[in-house]
């Protein structure tokens, strides 16, 4: 019976990632009106694949609705503000609302945190990020600065929320903690994936795990930060 419940959810792992990235293949990025950046001190880079399709910053928005931070994109891109950085062993994490699930898109797109940012605006930058979805999946990326993936095109996991449907709220908290030998992303209170520091920080992935911390939107998203704090251990 355990046998074949894995073989269940494994067949259920693989269609969701094909139709995933069939979904992705197919769907063009947006421009947003009158976007760019209005949060003092922060800054973006859209991801070069984006580039080379013509895209710009300033086709996301990425501002303040009270004491949330608010994202729409457009482009993929990742946003940091430069006074926020951290070394050692810590924790960075934030609450990610999406208060339309899919409202932006015809399938779920990721949303979440940026660790170990190491020449941020260049064609050299490094980072990681976790990343949740609103389908209950979640995904754990990099540049280094080609991209690399640390657990395929996404993950399905039980702690990650899943909203009820199109057009309803999904709220996420996602924290990305470094240690001694460890890298984990915990969603929710959960940790769903945990990487040996010695294989990320390494050629061609991560300079180092010191270094900014941000924030990072796939293509065509929206939503509302709040809470994005960093705690030394």
């Amino acid at each position: 019976m355990r046998n074949a419940y894995s073989s269940v959810f494994a067949i259920a792992a693989i269609l969701f990632v094909s139709t995933l990235t069939a979904a992705q293949e197919q769907e063009t990025t947006r421009v947003v009106a009158a976007g760019g950046i209005s949060v003092a001190g922060w800054k973006g880079k859209i991801d070069a694949s984006e580039e080379a399709k013509g895209q710009v910053l300033d086709n996301a928005k990425f501002s303040k609705d009270g004491p949330a931070l608010q994202f729409t994109t457009g482009p993929a891109v990742t946003y940091w503000n430069p006074a926020n950085t951290s070394s050692g062993n810590y924790t960075v994490k934030a609450t990610f609302k999406e208060p339309k699930y899919m409202n932006l898109n015809d399938h779920p797109h990721p949303y979440g945190i940026v660790i170990a940012g190491n020449d941020m605006g260049t064609d050299q930058q490094s980072f990681l990020y976790c990343a949740a979805y609103g389908n209950g999946s979640f995904i754990v990326r990099g540049f280094g600065p080609a991209p690399f993936q640390l657990n395929g095109r996404g993950s399905l996991n039980p702690a990650v929320n899943k909203a009820a449907g199109p057009g309803d709220p999904v709220i996420q908290e996602i924290a990305v903690s470094v240690k001694s030998d460890k890298i984990e992303c915990a969603i929710n209170g959960t940790v769903v994936g945990s990487y040996d520091k010695s294989a990320v920080v390494t050629a061609g992935k991560l300079k180092s795990t010191d270094g900014v911390y941000g924030l990072r939107f796939a293509h065509n998203t929206e939503g509302l930060v709040t809470d994005l704090t960093v705690t030394k251990q």
